[in-house]
């Protein structure tokens, strides 16, 4: 799996964040998400996907 982000799409909802914390992390002046990991494990893998999945702006993407 390789993750890519729109950064000028990001709200800065921060869903994100919270349900995958290892993989996406926010800046603090503005809350535009920032990759963490680009080729998460496995194990982060489930957290990904429903993380882009509920992204309000669809600024994640999951690439196989």
């Amino acid at each position: 799996m390789r993750i890519t982000i729109e950064e000028d799409k990001c709200c800065g909802a921060g869903q994100c964040v919270l349900l995958a914390p290892k993989v996406f992390d926010q800046r603090d002046e503005d809350g535009v998400v920032i990759l963490l990991d680009a080729e998460p494990p496995a194990e982060e893998h489930g957290n990904a996907r429903e993380a882009a999945t509920v992204c309000p702006a669809a600024a994640i993407e999951i690439h196989a």
